[in-house]
């Protein structure tokens, strides 16, 4: 009976959006629990994507694929994330909430996991694609209910701080994903077909991870953000965005489409990484090049961090703008540069791509009110970028036999992404949004305020929606 009584205690896997609870006014302490389970999820995102872009180079070899070609494993990882951020995903979120999502995108990515095992007994790339699907789909979901849920589970005031933070874990695994490709996956100069073989096993020890990782989800307590409680939220920072219908929020998808591009030019530059360095760098292997991808994903984790800390001086909004200003200035240099020029122009391309994709998810939903979860998965879609960009890079790279020029391709992508940047800072309507959120104190006050505050305004806030 013990265990039965201690299940029952547990946060159900429905939650009710119509109601209001505290859930969006939660403390720091209060929100450090689900905020560390969700900060795992991360991890496994970047060590999954970290293995991605090591397997682009190395299929181009040990199967004997062409660049654009093997382009495909980018392509079906990132062409699963619109399925679930404005499909099945993003459904679960807004009818049953995220703890369901959470455990959903778990399972999915276990048996993506697992399904890596007879992809590489066959040696098919074709298998390889669509168990990257499988962990595309997993992925996604996660995403689709891990990005909103760090921005919103925790005083606003610190939602870029948290979802930078969260997300440096992110980057650890990708340090860590191409690092363990150089020196256990491919050991030797060249690449051998057996090297894949050992693939399978790393991928079998995630999807027992991942499949354990769902059961303590599911035996835990995972406060529920709902859309009420979003309304609560922007109704105490006088912010009247939630009251248009929500194709009007053209914020929302000036955001989504920042998120289009700069992820299909961040996807592109990591996948091609490789490519780049063996190119225009005389006397560097695939190995050699795998551990500078590693060094390059080791400044995005540092960049990430140190984001996160001068967010707490620095308004995110202008931390974001000089950080992607960076990123266009050092990859529009890196097609021009060679040698170690050029990989330490991409060194500092991936050191200031690090807060933006958190960064853009934070501002876009802001001010979006009871229409969050929906307004997210639009951000989260445009993840999808990743599935578009890379392709194309490879195909002018193919074309000119050239890697170094190809990356004029993300270049011209993030100048589409800055202009969002520049809105945000710079155009007013988008500017007073984000900062009159941004400038809450909700959360940071006495517990007995807060829980006042919330019936007050839920019962406002759910008249006015009847």
């Amino acid at each position: 009976m013990g265990f039965i009584d201690f299940l029952k205690t547990r946060s159900g896997l429905r939650v009710d959006n119509s109601k209001t609870t505290s859930a969006a006014s939660l403390t720091l302490r209060q929100s450090l629990w689900p905020l560390a389970l969700v900060t795992i999820l991360f991890f496994l995102w970047g060590f999954a994507y970290g293995l991605l872009d090591t397997l682009n180079k190395h299929f181009q070899l040990t199967l004997h694929i062409t660049k654009t070609r093997s382009s495909g494993l980018q392509a079906a990882y990132f062409g699963a994330y619109p399925l679930a951020s404005l499909g099945y995903a993003n459904w679960l979120l807004r009818h049953y909430g995220y703890k369901t999502v959470f455990i959903f995108g778990l399972v999915l990515y276990g048996i993506g996991a697992l399904c890596m095992w007879p992809a590489g007994l066959n040696q098919s790339f074709g298998g390889f694609c669509a168990a990257t699907f499988v962990i595309g789909s997993g992925l996604g979901s996660l995403e689709t209910a891990a990005n909103p849920y760090l921005a919103v589970c925790g005083p606003p005031k610190y939602a870029e701080i948290r979802i930078n933070f969260a997300q440096a874990f992110n980057g650890i695994g990708t340090v860590v994903a191409p690092a363990l490709a150089s020196f256990v996956f491919f050991t030797d100069t060249q690449d051998s077909v057996n090297s894949l073989k050992r693939v399978q096993w790393v991928y079998l020890a995630i999807g027992v991870f991942v499949f354990c990782l769902a059961v303590v989800f599911f035996l835990s307590t995972i406060p529920e953000v709902t859309d009420e409680d979003m309304a609560f939220q922007v109704a105490t920072t006088h912010v009247d965005e939630q009251e248009k219908p929500f194709w009007k929020h053209y914020k929302l998808f000036h955001a989504t489409l920042a998120q289009f591009t700069y992820t299909g030019a961040q996807v592109a530059i990591a996948s091609y990484f490789i490519n780049y360095a063996t190119e225009t760098w005389p006397g560097t292997d695939s190995s050699t090049g795998s551990k500078y991808l590693a060094g390059a994903q080791a400044a995005f984790t540092v960049g990430r961090f140190l984001g996160a800390f001068l967010m707490k001086h620095i308004k995110a909004r202008w931390v974001f703008l000089a950080y992607l200003s960076g990123v266009v200035a050092f990859c529009a240099a890196s097609t021009t540069q060679r040698n170690e020029t050029g990989v330490a122009m991409l060194f500092l391309t991936l050191f200031f791509e690090s807060v933006c994709f958190p960064t853009i998810v934070a501002l876009g939903i802001r001010g979006l009110g009871r229409h969050y979860k929906r307004g997210s998965g639009f951000i989260v879609g445009g993840v999808c970028g990743g599935a578009v960009v890379p392709p194309i890079l490879a195909h002018v790279a193919d074309q000119r036999n050239d890697t170094g020029f190809a990356f004029i391709i993300p270049t011209m992508f993030m100048v589409v992404a800055w202009t969002y940047a520049v809105a945000v800072n710079f155009v007013a309507p988008y500017r007073e949004t984000v900062d009159k959120v941004g400038e809450s104190d909700i959360g940071l006050q006495p517990d007995s305020d807060v829980s006042k505050d919330v019936e007050a305004v839920g019962e406002k806030a759910e008249v006015n929606h009847r």
